[in-house]
């Protein structure tokens, strides 16, 4: 079983475009993890009339079906969901599928069929929440490094909770949007952030969008969005509740920006208008704080 295992993740590794010996050093580090640490996977029903939605926290970078028993695709528009139902009617031997997600989780699963399932959709989030221990942490070549380590920095700048930006802010009916600060560590920004909710009403926020925009869009006809892919977030807020403050850390690949463009990064509230922006200049970016000046205990 455990060659198999081997012989499936340095398959993955190598269609994500690792180079033998990367794909090599992931392998052994996640069958250490394995040895050390036993993964048993987590367990789901699919039928063939319906189908099985899984979310991920995170984008989905790649799915390993186990059998042609299964089918999967990922769903229009939404890179975190996974659509997954039986090929053939009443198959009797157990299934598996692997899942790896742009935040460097390795999830694995174990299917049976089922003519009637219970659960049709599964929140992986609040699964992993629950104490299973189905998943575990992979390198990805674009993170740079171990997603274990983004975790550590960005708890380290939330509990710190420094205020080095105090220009940049935007404030509406009750509201504040605040960014408190832009640090840089091994090609990544994190950008620490603030919502303070000073109304009687709860600002339940439907996304979060970080996009770089041209200055003087008004005066154009024409103009060009680049949105920006939020690679983690450290608490994933979703709602601030009357009277109370909230913080994130969201991280981004590295960038800078043209003279004449500008980031912005908008929060828009559910079922409401009290939408947030804000817009930051690429001097802003360029004097991002260097993670290893600030005194973290970093593994």
């Amino acid at each position: 079983m455990k060659s198999i295992i081997k012989k499936t993740i340095i398959t993955i590794c190598v269609m994500l475009g690792f180079i033998n010996s990367q794909a090599q050093a992931v392998t052994d580090s996640l069958m250490q993890k394995l040895d050390s640490e036993k993964i048993e996977p987590y367990h789901l029903t699919v039928t063939y009339n319906k189908t099985t939605h899984l979310i991920f926290p995170s984008a989905i970078r790649y799915v390993d079906l186990g059998s042609e028993y299964l089918t999967a695709g990922k769903a229009d528009d939404a890179k975190n969901v996974l659509r997954i139902k039986a090929a053939v009617k009443d198959f009797q031997e157990e299934s598996n599928f692997s899942v790896i997600t742009d935040d460097g989780k390795f999830y694995s699963f174990s299917v049976f069929y089922s003519s009637f399932p219970s659960i049709l959709t599964y929140n992986l989030e609040l699964m992993a929440k629950s104490g299973s221990s189905s998943r575990a942490n992979i390198q990805l070549e674009d993170l740079g490094f171990s997603p274990s380590m983004s975790d550590q920095l960005m708890e380290a700048i939330y509990k710190r909770n420094r205020n080095n930006i105090r220009h940049i802010a935007s404030k509406s009916f009750g509201i504040q949007f605040s960014l408190k600060g832009i640090y840089i560590h091994d090609g990544k920004y994190y950008f620490n952030t603030e919502i303070q909710n000073k109304s009687n009403v709860s600002f339940q926020i439907d996304f979060i969008n970080f996009k770089i925009i041209d200055k003087k869009v008004a005066k154009r006809t024409v103009f060009q969005e680049k949105p920006l892919n939020i690679i983690r977030t450290y608490s994933d807020i979703s709602d601030v509740p009357d009277n109370t403050t909230s913080r994130e850390v969201y991280l981004l690949d590295q960038f800078t920006l043209d003279h004449d463009k500008i980031l912005v990064i908008e929060v828009f509230e559910k079922n409401g208008g009290r939408h947030q922006r804000l817009e930051i200049e690429n001097e802003d970016l360029i004097r991002a704080v260097l993670l290893k000046d600030l005194p973290l205990k970093i593994k």
